[in-house]
């Protein structure tokens, strides 16, 4: 139980902290606002340090594709448009139930707007049980809880891209409206730098072959990352703040355990710089991610940018295609900030293929009560869980 008069004594310490670290935020933001209008004039002399001293820097930072002091006003959405998501979620494979396996569901969203269409909102399941399933990760080491999870990410954008290339059919024959691709998340696969290259191939290839028929077909894929963490904008500034003669951490930094001379603007994220200086519907200037993992990416390297959408700055990633086409990209944004609109902060489609794809409780003991009956069905005897997990779900205490 809490005590909470033991809790009360604390929090006076806790708002005098906090009102401090305000103030200490303020004075970073504005000293990353000033140098990033210092800077405006110089900003090609530092792509050039950034690419020759890639290799040597030990943070992430993205190239500006535009000029610093890009404020781009987003137009209205059309009136008529489709918006095609998909989100997942999964059932993880356990030693306790009836039988290992593991299932994905994936939630598939079609929202059509000023257009005589009806919505799509429903889920596809997959249950995955054969031993080249279960086991196929275990020659790379990897644990087959962490290969459910990038499976299903293979699934969430294999199945989005179907049913957007199906709408897109059925869009062609009816009416001229524009169609987006809508994910939950980021567009670079970090988890990916860290497989061996055989896994890394098993996961990726599926992925970019999707896409690459997004691109033949023109419709634009944008990533919505909402509180973002990232610092990828913000650590270009950290060239122009470092105190070498030269930009190699590996050599300049490798001894020094504490705040490094460059990290001057610290813990502030890109959405704290960006939401100091961008109005309501605007967005910033377009970055290139320099992720290493995105070298494998082709046609596909992926841009961002960040876009005032009200009630928050968020994330938004896209292909380089999506990018470099200056229409389809205003359009794409201007359908995302409908979609915050309607979802009253946050994007309708995302959040309701998310509620289609959510696997409760519930969902879990039917699965595997269905399943007991086919294995039963099937003449498989003693049929049942683990005594362990027959205990928690039977507790005399």
């Amino acid at each position: 139980m809490l005590d909470l008069s033991q809790l009360a004594r604390q929090l006076p310490g806790i708002s005098q902290h906090l009102k401090s670290e305000a103030t200490t935020s303020r004075l970073r933001l504005e000293r990353a606002r000033n140098l990033l209008i210092e800077i405006q004039p110089e900003t090609d002399d530092f792509i050039a340090i950034q690419e020759e001293w890639r290799d040597r820097l030990t943070f992430a930072v993205a190239t500006p594709v535009e000029s610093l002091d890009t404020r781009v006003d987003i137009d209205p959405p059309p009136p008529s448009h489709t918006i095609v998501a998909t989100d997942g979620s999964q059932i993880s494979p356990s030693h306790h139930e009836i039988a290992y396996c593991y299932l994905i569901n994936v939630g598939r969203i079609v929202l059509h707007y000023g257009q005589s269409l009806h919505p799509i909102l429903d889920s596809i399941p997959e249950v995955f049980y054969r031993q080249e399933d279960l086991y196929i990760s275990q020659q790379w080491g990897i644990k087959t809880e962490e290969w459910m999870g990038y499976r299903r990410t293979v699934s969430e954008t294999v199945m989005l891209v179907e049913l957007s290339l199906e709408i897109q059919n059925l869009l062609l024959r009816k009416s001229a409206a524009p169609l987006l691709a809508l994910v939950d998340g980021s567009l670079i696969y970090w988890f990916l730098e860290s497989l061996p290259p055989e896994a890394r191939d098993t996961i990726i290839q599926p992925i970019l072959a999707a896409w690459d028929q997004l691109a033949a077909a023109k419709i634009p894929l944008i990533g919505y990352i909402s509180s973002s963490r990232s610092s990828e904008s913000l650590n270009f500034l950290r060239l122009p703040a470092c105190t070498f003669p030269t930009h190699n951490c590996v050599v300049n930094c490798a001894e020094k355990v504490q705040k490094l001379p460059c990290q001057i603007f610290d813990p502030l994220r890109d959405s704290n710089l960006w939401g100091s200086v961008l109005e309501p519907g605007q967005r910033s200037p377009l970055w290139r991610s320099s992720t290493k993992i995105l070298d494998s990416y082709g046609q596909h390297r992926v841009y961002f940018c960040y876009l005032h959408v009200g009630s928050e700055i968020a994330r938004i990633e896209m292909p380089e295609w999506v990018a470099l086409d200056q229409e389809l990209l205003g359009r794409s944004l201007s359908l995302v900030i409908a979609q915050v609109q309607k979802g009253y902060g946050y994007p309708v489609a995302l959040a309701e293929a998310h509620n289609q794809a959510v696997v409760r409780g519930s969902d879990r003991s039917r699965f595997f009560s269905l399943l007991e009956q086919q294995m039963i069905k099937a003449g498989i005897k003693n049929v049942g869980v683990s005594y362990k997990e027959s205990r928690k779900r039977g507790s005399i205490a």
